[in-house]
């Protein structure tokens, strides 16, 4: 399974670009798509030098593979094309939460994941999606509205993006 079109119109959306290191609504140094760590694991900071589109368009494809394979690892669940972006798209945004305690910090410990291998279908998997739209416990519009279309493309399989 790959990152579909739908699911990278819904990160580049979310995520929009900057050439220059940003701080994030969660306070992380951020560059490019979204980006809290280049290629070679480095962490961003805000003294880092601009990058090039050709830079953050690479880098994004490189940190999206990490998340496409995170994901492939912790789904037990045959999944289509569209939910399978939608889980890519929160993992990248929240992480993937690959580690070995239990406290949900992302997909990996997350109900929504125990939902989609348990049963990838459950009509309440889209409604998982909508508790992850805190920051500092804080519910922000931006994250809420992300969190919808994710979950619409998990359940409907189209891109829709909403006001609120």
């Amino acid at each position: 399974m790959k990152l579909s079109e739908k699911g990278i119109e819904i990160l580049h959306h979310f995520e929009s670009c900057s050439l220059k290191p940003y701080l994030c609504p969660a306070k992380i140094p951020t560059i490019g798509w979204g980006n809290t760590t280049y290629a070679s694991g480095k962490k961003v900071t805000m003294k880092d030098k601009p990058i090039t589109q050709k830079e953050a368009d690479e880098l994004f494809l490189n940190i999206v593979s990490k998340f496409e394979k995170e994901v492939k690892s912790i789904v037990t669940s045959n999944l289509t094309d569209d939910q399978f972006s939608a889980l890519v798209s929160f993992a990248y945004n929240v992480g993937s939460d690959i580690d070995i305690d239990t406290i949900p910090e992302g997909l990996g410990d997350s109900t929504l994941l125990k939902k989609v291998n348990k049963n990838p279908n459950d009509p309440t998997i889209p409604d998982e999606f909508l508790k992850w739209n805190k920051v500092g416990g804080k519910v922000l519009a931006g994250l809420t509205r992300r969190r919808r279309s994710e979950a619409h493309l998990y359940k409907h399989g189209e891109v829709n993006f909403y006001n609120i």
